[in-house]
Parts: structure tokens; C-alpha cells; sequence
């Protein structure tokens, strides 16, 4: 079965009950003509429109060949995040730089989410062209991928908490907790200056945050993230001289020679055009290191527009009109993320309920060479987390040629980890079934096979039932992992409004809302379910308790 069979089987069952809990999202998103979203797990089309706000980008014919850049847009401001007007619309400073390398190699540009931390893995992968999300061209990122000619250098940036008096320099961190982004040059900074406590963060936001809350003493970011996440916080303050140099390239395959030339022609061209100076102007990211590299100390050439509306866009809602019109303009995109979740969950457990039944069969019934491996892929799979399982088997598996879909790779992942916990629920329900009921069908003339099915079976998948769906609401939350294999879904869009909005409270109780109503239907419908069985095996309601084994079977 395909990929899209599985989403159009997974759509049909889910589009009514996404209609009732998300029914502002469909509105909403008839209201802007249906555009693509950003929580696809597809690639999304980057549009350079409209034309004041991406002045000087070249157009490019439709039908151009396509390239594929990989970036995270959690990481936000200002280097690629979802226009807060227009939650369709990709903007930052590095996607204008990759409209301009695209028209000048005359493609067309596809922006395709993933993690940071997994733009060199998903690179590699072939899930994309070339990557760019102020990846710093050191030599560990060297070993993995090629870079381009560098495109910025921008250095580190202390900040603290406004009135702290005794940290101005790396030194003085050593004995404070400080924060930055993981597995990025500011952690191994951090670490060279003998910094003890070192906490590592997703995003940005989330530091400044502790940060402010006084989960931190100090923060150490790149200049860019600095400026726009802090620069704007009464309660911050920088400290200390700039620290360091680093340089943001392009990424590119290791053996893609031929792109890689192309890349570091589009970029001298950009540069000695002054694009790329006019860019910097417009998102106020000239500063002297990059007059330096660039020896160009002329003034600002571009009128910095995208700063300020940047600036515009942190100033609080003044009203709850305007907070409630914000809340509804984010329908959309939390509609199709839930669309994602339910697709990827409810696929993956119905391979996990598959999967685990006869798991749980082979494991009781079959000759015990079957039993033992049975029982070794369930002891697999429950000691190792399936956070690994997901990796292994989206980057893992390409290394012996087997290349699946995000889709694909986040149904398997998830079905196989939960078939194995499917497997104990099944067969604790098969074991509590008295050994007289197998014995009294038996007696009755059935086959054992028929015994099984008629009478055994379905006792011990009531007494399953609840905690199949108990498992059913975990697999649900769980499926928030598969964001680290590019899909976007509830949890991962919850990130990217949060980063952009600096609103984890409001943004998280909606979340959390359209959650509880995607599990609810379904602990209802296994209530239900539960007093019909008990009726079709009992003949009343009131049975519906688990039936009570005087002894464990064994069948």
C-alpha cells in the first residue's frame, strides 16, 4: 500500500471528526483560497510575494527545476519563520537569500521543514538540495557536508538578567548557569571557558525566557538571535565585547561538486550585485564584521523594513478583540497540524493492534522456536525508546537502500514500538480467560481454532479494550516525535507559533484543547464498545465488569 493510500484511508475516517473540533479551521482556511500550510509534511513552495515586503526578488518561471532547501522554521526571526500576518507565507533573511541563489540558477525554490539538528542528517538523506538555517561552518558540520563560500559572519553575544553586576566576560560564567542552543559553536564556547552548568535549548525564546525568569544567570547566542529575541526585553541587557567569529554557509551533499560550484557563484554574484547587502539592510544585520568581510563601510543602503515590522509585531495586543482574532487566525494551521497527527495515529495503531494480536498469538500458541522470537522482538522493542527506533529507521535505513516517506517511516516507527506493548495487553486478556471456557466449547464440539474465535477471543479483547485505548491517547501524544523526521504536526506547530508569538501560555492551552477533543471520541467509542460485548457475551449490560479467573489459562 502507498504512501497517499494510506493518508486518503487515514483522511476519510478522520474528516468528520476534524470538522467537528476544528470547524473555525475550515473556515478560515476557505477564506484564504486553501494555500499550502506550513505543518505539511510535504515540501512547501516558498512565495516571494507581496511585492513591497520582498523587493529585488527575481521571478522565476513555474515550470523551473526545482530546488530543495531543508530549514527549521521553529528556530524563527530573523533567519526563516511564518509571516504572523499571513501563516502561509515563509519569511526571514535566509529565505530571501535562497529565492535570490534559485533565480539566479534559474529554479524554483521548495522549502522543506526539519529539525535543526537534523538538517545535515536529513541532507544526507536526500530529503533536500542544500540546507541553510545559520548553520556555522565548523569542522565537525565540515566532516558531514560541503559549505559554500560563506554568505554571513556575525559573532556571540553575552546577555543577563538587567542589573547584574558580575558577568562581563566568558570568565565570569564559570561559576553561573548559562544557556544556549544546542550543538551549536556558543555550547563548545561555553565549554572551552570551563562553564559547568551549561543548559541547552530547542529554541532561543525558551533561554531568554529562563533566562529572565532566573532559571539562568546568563545567555550566549549568535549576534542575530540576540538582537531579535532579546534586544526588545526591558528586563535583559547585553554585556561584554563581541565574542568570537563564526561564518553561516550553505550545505551541500559531500559529491555534489556541480551544485556546490553553482551555490558559490549565485552568492559572489549576490554579493558583488549588493543583494545581499540590500537583504542584511532590510532585517538591520549589517554590522562591522560583515563591513569587514565584505569591505564595504558604506552607510546603510536599504531602509531596514523588515526589522521594524518585526519591531511592530512584539508590541503587545492592546485589546481581546485583537488577542481573540490572533487566536482564530491560528485555526488553520492547528487544524491541519491535528489532521497530520490523527493521520499518522490512527494508521499506526491499527498496525499496531494488527501486529500486536498476532504477536501476542504466536507468543501463546505457536511452537516455542516462533514463541521465543516473538518474545524477543517484544523485550526489543519495549527496552529501546522510540525516539531511536524513528531515527533508525528514516536515517538509518537508507543506509542499505530502503528509503521511506516521513509518512511511511512515522507509521512503522510508531506501529511496531506500540504492537509490541498491544502484544502484553493481548495476551494478559487471552490468560485471564477461564481455562473451563475453552473447555466447555471444546466440549461442545468446536475445534480449538473455533473455540478460540468464537468464545475465547472475544472475551479477551474486552478485557484488552481499556488498555488499548489508554495506548491509543499515548500513541497520540507520542506521535509528536515524528517532527523530527520533517512531518509538522500538532506539537511541532505549537513550537513554531509559540517561537514566533512569544506566547507558550495561550498558544499551549490550544493545544492542549484540541488534543483532549481528538482523544475524547475515541475513549467514548471504547466505553461504548465495551457494553456492547459485554451484551453480545453476556446478555446484559450490567456484566460488563472483566469476567473473574479462578485460574489462568493455559491454552
Amino acid at each position: 500500500m502507498t504512501d497517499r493510500s494510506l493518508r486518503r484511508i487515514a483522511a476519510a475516517f478522520l474528516s468528520c471528526l476534524l470538522a467537528l473540533t476544528c470547524p473555525a479551521a475550515t473556515l478560515a482556511h476557505g477564506m484564504t483560497g486553501g494555500g499550502k500550510s506550513p505543518v505539511s509534511s510535504d515540501a512547501v513552495v516558498v512565495s516571494a510575494e507581496p511585492e513591497d515586503e520582498m523587493a529585488g526578488v527575481e521571478r522565476v518561471a513555474p515550470d523551473a527545476a526545482i530546488l530543495r532547501w531543508g530549514g527549521d522554521t521553529e528556530g524563527g526571526a530573523p533567519y526563516m519563520f511564518w509571516d504572523p500576518k499571513d501563516q502561509n507565507r515563509l519569511i526571514g533573511y535566509e529565505v530571501e537569500i535562497m529565492e535570490a541563489i534559485a533565480a539566479y540558477l534559474g529554479r524554483r525554490p521548495v522549502f522543506v521543514q526539519n529539525g535543526w539538528d537534523n538538517l545535515i542528517p536529513g541532507l544526507n538523506r536526500g530529503l533536500y538540495d542544500v540546507a541553510i538555517d545559520g548553520l556555522e561552518i565548523t569542522p565537525e558540520h565540515a566532516e558531514a557536508v560541503n559549505f559554500s563560500i560563506p554568505y554571513y559572519r556575525t559573532f556571540m553575544q553575552l546577555a543577563v538578567r538587567k542589573g547584574t553586576k558580575d558577568i562581563e566576560t566568558l570568565e565570569d560564567c564559570r561559576e553561573h548557569v548559562a544557556g544556549t542552543l544546542k550543538q551549536s559553536l556558543a555550547y563548545y564556547t561555553l565549554e572551552e571557558a570551563g562553564v559547568k552548568d551549561i543548559r541547552t535549548y530547542e529554541d532561543e525564546i525558551n533561554a531568554y525566557t529562563d533566562l529572565e525568569n532566573g532559571r539562568l544567570d546568563v545567555a550566549l547566542f549568535d549576534d542575530p538571535i540576540a538582537m531579535y529575541y532579546a534586544g526588545f526585553n526591558p528586563n535583559i541587557e547585553f554585556v561584554g565585547r563581541p565574542i568570537g567569529r563564526m561564518e553561516y554557509g550553505v550545505a551541500v551533499r559531500k559529491g555534489d561538486d556541480e551544485l556546490l560550484a553553482k551555490v558559490n557563484g549565485a552568492i559572489i554574484h549576490l554579493r558583488d550585485s549588493g543583494r545581499l547587502r540590500e537583504i542584511y539592510d532590510r532585517w538591520n544585520l549589517w554590522s562591522p564584521v560583515m563591513a569587514e568581510m565584505f569591505r564595504d563601510h558604506s552607510p546603510q543602503k536599504a531602509d531596514a523594513v523588515m526589522f521594524r515590522k518585526w519591531t511592530e509585531h512584539q508590541r503587545p495586543v492592546p485589546t481581546w478583540e485583537k488577542i481573540l482574532e490572533r487566536y482564530v487566525g491560528f485555526l488553520p494551521v492547528f487544524g491541519k497540524a491535528a489532521l497530520v497527527t490523527m493521520e499518522v495515529s490512527v494508521v499506526a495503531m491499527a498496525l499496531a493492534i494488527t501486529l500486536g494480536l498476532f504477536l501476542a498469538m504466536v507468543r501463546i500458541f505457536a511452537p516455542k522456536p516462533l514463541s521465543w522470537l516473538a518474545v524477543a522482538y517484544i523485550e526489543l522493542i519495549r527496552g529501546t525508546p522510540v525516539l531511536i527506533q524513528l531515527f533508525f529507521i528514516f536515517y538509518g535505513l537508507p543506509n542499505i537502500g530502503v528509503r521511506l516517506s516521513p509518512f511511511v517511516a512515522g507509521v512503522l516507527g510508531l506501529g511496531l514500538n506500540y504492537a509490541a506493548y498491544e502484544a502484553e495487553n493481548y495476551r494478559a486478556g487471552l490468560l485471564a480467560i477461564p481455562r473451563h471456557q475453552m473447555e466447555g466449547a471444546m466440549a461442545l464440539s468446536m475445534t480449538r481454532r473455533q473455540a478460540l474465535r468464537h468464545v475465547v477471543l472475544p472475551q479477551a479483547v474486552r478485557v484488552a479494550l481499556p488498555p488499548v485505548t489508554n495506548d491509543f491517547i499515548s500513541l497520540l501524544k507520542d506521535s509528536s516525535l515524528v517532527s523530527v523526521i520533517t512531518m509538522v504536526d500538532l506539537t511541532k506547530a505549537y513550537g513554531q507559533i509559540a517561537t514566533t508569538y512569544y506566547d507558550y501560555f495561550g498558544t499551549g492551552l490550544m493545544v492542549a484543547a484540541i488534543y483532549f477533543l481528538l482523544g475524547f471520541p475515541f475513549v467514548r467509542l471504547a466505553r461504548w464498545a465495551e457494553r456492547r460485548m459485554a451484551v453480545a457475551i453476556h446478555g446484559r449490560v450490567g456484566s460488563a465488569d472483566m469476567p473473574h479467573s479462578r485460574k489462568p489459562a493455559s491454552y
